[in-house]
Formats: C-alpha cells, sequence, structure tokens
C-alpha cells in the first residue's frame, strides 16, 4: 500500500463512520472514532453485499456508501447490544 491509498482508506473511514453516526442518532464518536466505526463497517458491507450479490460499482462514492451501511448495521447492532 502507497502513502495516498492509505490516507484515502481512512478518509472513505472518517466520512463513512460520520454519515453512520449521523445516520444513527445518539453516537458520537470523534475522528478517531469515526474512522474506526467507517473501516470495520466497510469490512462489513465486504461480508454481506457479496454474499447478497449485492454491488453498487467502483470508485470513491461507491466505497463510502458501502462503507456507511456497513457503518450503520455496526451502530445498529452495537445499540440492540447495549439495551439488552
Amino acid at each position: 500500500m502507497t502513502l495516498e491509498s492509505i490516507l484515502i482508506f481512512l478518509l472513505i473511514g472518517a466520512i463513512a463512520g460520520w454519515l453512520a453516526g449521523l445516520i444513527v442518532k445518539g453516537f458520537g464518536f470523534g475522528l478517531i472514532g469515526n474512522i474506526v466505526i467507517g473501516i470495520i463497517g466497510a469490512f462489513i458491507a465486504g461480508y454481506i453485499f457479496p454474499a447478497l450479490n449485492v454491488s453498487l460499482g467502483t470508485g470513491i462514492v461507491a466505497a463510502i456508501i458501502h462503507a456507511t451501511i456497513g457503518a450503520v448495521i455496526l451502530l445498529l447492532v452495537v445499540r440492540v447490544i447495549k439495551r439488552a
């Protein structure tokens, strides 16, 4: 991985985590937390979407949408576990 790809990876994670925090109210994690949530969300969506034969396309916008959906799933699961 080059430095440029690592920075893009972190930027997509930060945007996806921030968007997921806005969608799922009550979650604010700061910059580092948003990056972590976004990256974990990207891995979750990367596992779920191919199993369902769903493709959002290629490019940075598709990657952000992909990671955001995964991050929202992650935050909803965390919310359900916290209530239990």
